[in-house]
């Protein structure tokens, strides 16, 4: 008589089940303003209750809920933000991600909804879901006040992984760096904080320049560096012995990113380099996590896909670059340095 073999672990299963519960759990509280009514105080759920204008039922089992992601903590009655919830979702906070949960919970939600057809067809969903051909944002940011808060969503993940970034390689020999599509300036930022003799440029849109004037003016390297407006696929690239591409290649096809990448290798005197900030895939695409639902999440959003090194590598020669470095980081982005 043969015994019957082990029955697996569903524990994997189990968790997949739920896990896109966790993260509505999170948008829909951050959505209904529990997090910024919390920023001010302990309140009761009563309290509350009348404040969010929601029924005292449902809002007790979402902020239960959230006291067990550690989103939120309860004592003698009453709940409170955790220290990553203040941080992260009011927005008071300087280090807000709140206009990218926005931005996942309205927008994105919806496209992963067809992410069995962006599969099936390897294309994203933007006609599918809204009727449009592409991801133009003055569909969804048609007021300063939506614009301000997706750029300071970006912003909130840029202060996490540009530290890490700028440091993932020596980069004391260069003395000019033009960051392309630089948002608010984190990066630029970050590296004339590391390296002294480092001054930089931002370089994006016209209409993406005034908040990042605002922010850079806030650091204690304001005076070192100065503003470009453009369109980096047309327009003149600002002079630099550095540029910078913070998840920029991501978005785009492989012609478009050899195109850019050669303008920018066009641009660079002898010894110049490109800095590239993305979440990079193992060689065999089996990890990490981040990266691979980062590369699912360009299927439906974008034109583009995450890399592996070797993808890069290729990529980088391909438009004229050499000594291909890559270094592995413990934020949200990694970090490639090709010279030219």
């Amino acid at each position: 008589m043969t015994s019957a073999a082990p029955v697996a672990d569903p524990t994997v299963v189990l968790d997949l089940l739920e896990a896109f519960r966790r993260s509505k759990t999170m948008f829909a509280a951050v959505s209904l303003g529990v997090f910024d009514a919390l920023d001010a105080g302990p309140r009761t759920l009563h309290e509350l209750s009348r404040e969010l204008q929601a029924g005292t039922d449902g809002l007790q089992r979402l902020v239960d809920a959230c006291v067990g992601l550690h989103l939120l903590e309860r004592r003698d009655g009453r709940y409170a933000n955790t220290p990553a919830a203040t941080t992260y979702l009011t927005k008071n906070s300087p280090r807000r991600l709140t206009g990218y949960i926005g931005y996942s919970n309205d927008v994105m939600w919806k496209l992963w909804a067809n992410l069995e057809d962006a599969v099936r067809e390897g294309t994203h969903r933007w006609q599918q879901t809204y009727g449009w051909d592409g991801p133009i944002f003055s569909h969804f940011f048609r007021t300063e006040e939506a614009k301000r808060e997706f750029l300071m969503g970006m912003h909130g993940f840029g202060v996490i992984s540009s530290p890490h970034v700028v440091a993932a390689f020596d980069l004391s020999r260069f003395s000019r760096l033009a960051d392309l599509g630089a948002a608010t300036g984190h990066l630029v930022v970050a590296a004339c904080e590391r390296y002294a003799q480092l001054r930089g440029v931002v370089f994006d849109l016209p209409d993406a320049l005034p908040l990042a004037r605002e922010i850079v003016a806030a650091s204690p390297v304001a005076d070192r560096i100065e503003f470009v407006g453009g369109d980096f696929f047309v327009d003149p690239l600002p002079p630099a012995d550095l540029y910078a591409l913070g998840r920029i290649l991501h978005d785009w096809t492989q012609e478009k990113c050899l195109a850019l990448l050669r303008r920018i290798h066009d641009q660079l005197p002898p010894g110049g380099a490109v800095l590239i900030a993305e979440k990079i895939l193992h060689d065999d695409a089996t990890g990490p996590r981040w990266a691979q639902m980062q590369n699912l999440n360009m299927l439906t959003c974008t034109e583009g896909k995450e890399r592996t090194v070797a993808e890069y590598v290729e990529l980088l020669r391909r438009a004229g670059f050499t000594d291909v470095q890559s270094r592995m980081t413990d934020s949200p982005l990694d970090a490639v340095l090709a010279m030219k």
